[in-house]
C-alpha cells in the first residue's frame, strides 16, 4: 500500500514539474519568406526537441511577413528583400541576417541536362522581360555551341506573391539590363510580360517549373535541389560560366560588409572567378521593443540557432554566416527589448 502510495505521490509530482515547466516555456510565431522556410522549420524542430519551446514559421513570403510583423500579428519575420534603415526606424524594428543563400535560374528544357544551359546576365534579362521568346533564339544559341536547343516558345514561370525571391532576381537583372528595369522593374512585384504564369512561393513556382515544358523560372538553390530542377549556369562578373553551389556562393558573400546599419550588404555580381552572381542573405526582422517574454524567446532560439544549427543550414544547401557575423547578429540581438 505504501509503495502504491509513493508511485502515486511521484507521479503527481511529475505531473505537476510537467505543468510547472509548460507554464514557464513561451511559444513564438513567425511568418514570412519561403527561401529560408527549410531551415527555420528544421530549427525549430531542433529547438524544441532540445528545450521544450515551440517556434512556428509560415512560409508566406517576404511581403505577407513584413505587413504581418508591421500589424503585430508575428513575434519575428523572414525577409529576402531587406526593409531600408528608414522603414527600420518608422517601424520600430530591428533586422539581421539569418544564413546566406542564392537564386538560381530552372528550366524544363527536353533533352538538355541540368548545367548544361549556359546563360548570362543580359540574355537573361531579355528571357523574363519577354524580349525573347523561343528557346533557339540566337541570343542563346550564340551562348551554348554545340547543345541542341529545341524550336520551343518560352513560358515564364514567376511568383505570385510579393517575393523576396523575386527582389533578389529582378535586382541583378536590373544590372544587367537597362531595359529590364524600364519594363519589368526591381521590386518584391514586378511587371512580368504576357508569357508568363505565377507560383505562389518556391515550391509554387518550382512545380509548375517542373510540369511545363518549355518553362523557365527562379527559385532559390536549396528549392532547386529539393525538387531535383535543372538550373543554368550563369555567366559572372569575372566572365566565367559558374553552377549554383554552396563554394559559388560562399565566394560571392565572402567579401560582403554587414557592419552597414540593417546589416544587408549588396552581395550581387560580385566579383571573383568562382563568384555565384545571385547571391543573397535572407533576414530575420523583430521588434526594438516588445513583450518582454516573446522577445526573450525570439533571441534564445535565434541564438540558439546560429550556436547549433548552422550545419543543418549547410546540409539544406544554404551558406552559413561567417563567425564574425554571427557575433555581429548576436550582439544586434541585444536590441530586441
Amino acid at each position: 500500500m505504501k509503495s502504491k502510495t509513493t508511485l502515486l505521490q511521484m507521479a503527481t509530482l511529475a505531473a505537476a514539474m510537467s505543468l510547472s515547466l509548460s507554464a514557464l516555456a513561451t511559444d513564438i510565431t513567425g511568418a514570412g519568406a519561403t527561401f529560408p522556410y527549410a531551415v527555420y522549420t528544421k530549427w525549430a524542430e531542433a529547438y524544441k526537441a532540445a528545450t521544450g519551446n515551440t517556434v512556428n514559421y509560415q512560409g508566406i513570403g517576404s511581403g505577407g511577413g513584413i505587413k504581418q510583423i508591421k500589424a503585430k500579428t508575428v513575434d519575428f519575420a523572414g525577409t529576402d528583400a531587406p526593409l531600408s534603415v528608414a522603414e527600420l526606424d518608422q517601424a520600430n524594428l530591428v533586422q539581421f541576417p539569418g544564413v546566406i543563400g542564392g537564386v538560381t535560374v530552372v528550366y524544363n528544357l527536353p533533352g538538355v541536362e541540368s548545367g548544361k544551359l549556359k546563360l548570362d546576365g543580359a540574355t537573361t534579362a531579355d528571357i523574363f522581360r519577354g524580349a525573347i521568346a523561343k528557346w533557339n533564339d540566337a541570343r542563346i544559341v550564340a551562348l551554348n555551341p554545340g547543345v541542341k536547343l529545341p524550336d520551343m516558345a518560352i513560358t515564364i514561370v514567376h511568383r505570385s506573391d510579393g517575393s523576396g525571391t523575386t527582389y533578389v532576381f529582378s535586382n541583378y537583372l536590373a544590372k544587367q539590363s537597362v531595359a529590364f528595369k524600364r519594363d519589368v522593374g526591381a521590386e518584391k512585384v514586378v511587371n512580368w510580360p504576357a508569357n508568363s504564369m505565377g507560383g505562389k512561393g518556391n515550391p509554387g513556382v518550382a512545380a509548375n517549373v517542373q510540369k511545363i515544358s518549355g518553362a523557365v523560372g527562379y527559385v532559390d538553390y536549396a528549392d532547386a535541389l529539393a525538387n531535383h530542377l535543372e538550373f543554368a549556369a550563369m555567366k559572372n562578373k569575372a566572365g566565367h560560366f559558374v553552377l549554383p553551389t554552396q563554394e559559388a556562393m560562399a565566394a560571392a558573400a565572402a567579401n560582403a560588409n554587414f557592419k552597414v546599419r540593417g546589416m544587408a550588404p549588396d552581395m550581387l555580381d560580385q566579383p571573383g572567378k568562382a563568384s555565384w552572381p545571385m547571391v543573397s542573405a535572407t533576414f530575420i526582422l523583430g521588434y526594438e521593443k516588445g513583450d518582454a517574454a516573446k522577445q526573450k524567446a525570439v533571441d534564445e532560439f535565434f541564438t540558439w540557432s546560429l550556436s547549433h544549427g548552422q550545419k543543418m543550414a549547410e546540409e539544406l544547401g544554404f551558406v552559413a554566416l561567417p563567425a564574425n557575423v554571427v557575433k555581429m547578429v548576436e550582439t544586434e540581438m541585444k536590441n530586441l527589448r
